[in-house]
């Protein structure tokens, strides 16, 4: 444990990462830079400066990154409209390649020789920051202490905490039962009355999102501008991505839209329960396929659900670095060219229900698609030919007699 100088900690100044820090000082003897992630999770994130401060610590960042996290990640992820195992939108597995690309950077700026995380060996986020620093920087070194120590329970790390005066209150507010992660994107839930996949989650749980029962009785209706795949307005006003992101959860929120209750495959190999809140992702989702069931060629459309879960796997498992992600991204990005338009939906009692959609770019073409006369634009006849042609190959082995199973 010698050889490591100074250590970059991904620091949320909780008792987990804060016993960390001490943890790193005491045994690794090494210096700690401390960088805490703004990502929207909307709890304060300057309380961790002090914290590391005193602490000892003496480079300490602390970074705003929901612009860059919206428009370099998330984006970029629904452009493909990504969803893994049929429901989760990844709203945890997105944040974590940026997080280590910072690491990483962070790591670069002052000359640290390693990176230190607060994941747990159970799960899929100690992949995820690892195959990212290793991509990025090939010759870091990671340190994860929970695959290290024998501080493996709460009650372990608060009496470590309290023994070395780590300012941690044993007393006082109510904790969550719930292991939970925020961002721009999601909350997510795990722990708990969870554990068992028949007891139904709680209502009180929820911290987005209101219970669809007790939405608004009235719609709400709202129209998301799109270029190249990706929202810029909202009614008609021109946001940031963040900007987009923050108001599609306000408005997705208060009509009780985007609850999630699954049971998911860890890339670890075990099954984990999950509850998430994603207004605005689920949003964003059911409007990207909107625009794009006018803007797509039906081929490039199909395309892109087929190859959509093996990039979802990819986000999910940690790949975002890898070369098949980049290579597929590039793909994506071309389809965007024409995803331009507007699409309106109606909000209703935690359901998205699209009631229209335009665009400059569309291949709609209502001179054909009609059920009225439309003037020779299509030529009705020619689908018999195309259907005995398409039918050949079942014809023939129908003569031949060939059983079908």
């Amino acid at each position: 444990m010698t050889d490591v100088k100074k250590v970059v900690l991904a620091y949320s100044g909780g008792l987990d990462t804060s016993v960390i820090l001490k943890w790193l000082q005491d045994e690794y003897h090494c210096e700690v830079v401390t960088f805490t992630a703004d990502l929207g999770q909307g709890e304060e994130v300057e309380p961790a400066r002090a914290k590391a401060k005193a602490m000892g610590v003496k480079e300490i960042y602390i970074d705003d990154l929901r612009e860059e996290f919206v428009r370099d990640f998330v984006f970029p992820m629904f452009r493909a409209n990504t969803v893994y195992e049929g429901e989760y939108l990844l709203g945890t597995s997105i944040a974590r390649p940026l997080i280590a690309k910072r690491l990483i950077e962070i790591a670069n700026e002052t000359g640290a020789d390693a990176i230190s995380h607060g994941a747990t060996g159970k799960g899929n986020d100690q992949v995820r920051f690892e195959l990212g620093a290793y991509a990025l920087k090939p010759g870091v070194k990671v340190i994860a202490p929970w695959r290290e120590w024998d501080l493996l329970s709460r009650e372990k790390l608060m009496d470590y905490a309290e023994k070395h005066g780590i300012p941690i209150e044993r007393h006082g507010k109510k904790k969550s039962p719930y292991s939970m992660d925020a961002n721009l994107l999601h909350i997510s839930y795990e722990g708990g009355v969870l554990e068992d996949t028949w007891t139904e989650h709680e209502e009180d749980m929820w911290k987005w999102t209101v219970c669809p029962q007790k939405a608004p009785d009235a719609p709400t209706y709202i129209e998301l501008t799109y270029r190249k795949g990706d929202i810029v307005a909202i009614d008609g006003v021109e946001m940031s991505p963040a900007s987009v992101l923050t108001e599609l959860n306000r408005i997705g929120g208060a009509n009780g839209i985007g609850r999630l209750d699954i049971v998911e495959n860890r890339y670890v190999g075990m099954k984990s329960r999950g509850c998430y809140e994603t207004p605005g992702g689920t949003i964003m989702l059911k409007a990207h396929r909107a625009i794009e069931s006018i803007t797509l060629d039906r081929e490039v459309a199909h395309l892109k659900d087929e190859l959509m879960p093996k990039y979802a796997s990819l986000i999910y498992t940690g790949y975002w670095w890898s070369p098949e992600r980049l290579m597929l991204q590039q793909m994506i990005d071309a389809s965007q060219v024409n995803v331009n338009g507007v699409v309106r939906l109606k909000l209703y009692k935690g359901n998205v229900i699209v009631t229209g959609r335009k665009s400059d770019d569309s291949l709609f073409d209502s001179n054909i698609a009609t059920f009225e006369e439309d003037g020779g634009a299509y030529n009705q006849a020619d689908a018999g030919g195309f259907i005995k042609l398409n039918a050949l190959r079942m014809r023939i082995a129908a003569i031949k007699g060939r059983k079908l199973f």
